[in-house]
């Protein structure tokens, strides 16, 4: 709609860039991933070392010149950059290339596009790719200083870019505002959760970890996974009822990746609220990737950027079948708290473990038992159903009321103190079923 440029296509050539800095260091296998997962038809994988980046080009002349040829030989229609290019060296590139340019936001941007499904989700990758666009209309156009003419229009009138950009604005601006209508959504079906005291469980992790396998395998759900980087896009939420715990919310959440654009940890930020304002984080690690202790790295780096990095973490090493030797179990912390379970999402091994330890963690701070309240508690009686704390109710000989409960230990302090008594008074020797 705003570009006139170079035809894009499915030939594409990757540029891997290798420099000195670790921290700005990128995985070719990952990059090669990216572009497969784009569409793209890789036909050539070419490593440049650059240590002291061309401000012109990022690469030097003589590479330059070498693609060129490159790209004449092997008729490509699309040369990608495994680094982030500013908008003028993206217009240089495609100059001396004479075919289309893309840098690693772009590529990203676009494999959010084609897996947008929810009206949420196209907002959000819609939103991304206007402010990346926003930088890069100058490069586009080959009339830029034409001004508009006829009858009426005649005089200073605004350039075709300036026009553009206008219109960029106005867009940007609609999006943002469905955008906060969504996030207020979201945080009045929140509020409906906490006053039910339902507990929301996010699963997070590096793309391509096996959150949605493992998603599907606990909730019986049919989210889309596949073998392939950001396979799942959009927030899914889905009841899950555990044994000793009761009801919980568990959501499936978009994957990270190394050096995940700020625009669109920005634009994503009402779907990554569903992870800041959890109860728990299940962090999902490959089990098999060789890179997985740099991948944990970098999920810990976004859920600091959201401020979900406080939040309590159970640590879940997936893809246990991969393993030789490997059975499924819990480690624990000094504590005896549940750190980290190994599991299979694919063939189910270690899903008990899994449930097990979530519920030994957010059962911490809540009392599932069974109350014996006397005739005489009727106010009390009455105010644990208000709460919607309840789950069954029998009487015994004497009349009294035997409440199977499920509420955090600080209401049920509260509300026995209220009437000079104490909790332990109450709490019958058996359990309800």
């Amino acid at each position: 709609m705003f570009f006139e440029r170079p035809g894009g296509g499915e030939r594409a050539i990757l540029v891997h860039l290798e420099g000195q800095d670790p921290e700005a260091r990128e995985d070719p296998q990952e990059f090669q991933e990216l572009a497969r997962s784009a569409g793209a038809d890789v036909v050539a994988f070419v490593g440049v070392a650059r240590h002291q980046p061309s401000a012109k080009y990022l690469i030097g002349t003589g590479k330059v010149d070498e693609l060129h040829d490159l790209v004449r030989t092997e008729q490509a229609e699309l040369v990608i950059f495994n680094h982030i290019l500013t908008p003028s060296q993206e217009r240089n590139l495609e100059r001396a290339f004479e075919c289309r340019v893309l840098d690693r936001t772009g590529l990203i941007l676009d494999i959010f596009a084609q897996r947008a499904r929810t009206h949420e989700g196209k907002l959000q990758v819609e939103l991304a790719q206007l402010e990346h666009m926003s930088t890069r209309l100058v490069r586009g156009w080959t009339h830029l200083e034409r001004q508009k003419g006829g009858i009426g229009l005649r005089g200073p009138g605004e350039t075709q870019l300036e026009n553009d950009r206008r219109l960029l604005r106005v867009r940007i601006r609609q999006i943002r505002q469905r955008l906060e209508k969504v996030r207020s959504q979201r945080e009045q079906a929140r509020r409906g959760r906490r006053r039910a005291e339902i507990p929301l469980v996010s699963l997070v992790g590096y793309t391509n970890a096996g959150k949605s396998t493992l998603f599907n395998a606990l909730t019986a759900s049919e989210v889309y996974a596949a073998n392939q980087l950001f396979a799942t896009l959009d927030p899914t939420l889905r009841r899950l009822e555990l044994d000793d715990l009761g009801a919980l919310v568990l959501a499936d959440t978009v994957g990270f990746i190394r050096h995940l654009p700020h625009k669109l940890v920005e634009a994503f930020r009402a779907t990554l609220e569903e992870s800041s304002n959890s109860d728990l984080l299940l962090h999902v690690i490959d089990a098999h990737e060789p890179e997985r202790m740099a991948q944990i790295e970098q999920v810990m780096a976004v859920l600091g950027e959201i401020g979900a990095d406080s939040l309590p973490i159970l640590e879940v090493y997936n893809k246990l079948d991969l393993l030789e030797g490997m059975e499924p179990q819990i480690q624990r912390d000094a504590d005896g708290k549940p750190q980290r379970v190994w599991v299979s999402a694919r063939d189910g091994r270690g899903l008990d473990l899994l449930r097990q330890a979530i519920a030994e963690l957010l059962g911490d701070d809540l009392f599932v038992g069974t109350l014996r309240l006397p005739q005489g508690l009727g106010r009390l009686r009455a105010q644990f159903f208000a709460l919607g704390a309840v789950r069954s109710e029998t009487h015994d000989e004497d009349g009294g009321s035997l409440l199977a409960v499920r509420l955090p230990r600080i209401d049920l302090n509260r509300l026995v103190s209220r009437e000079g008594l104490r909790p332990d008074e109450f709490i019958a020797q058996h359990t309800l079923q």
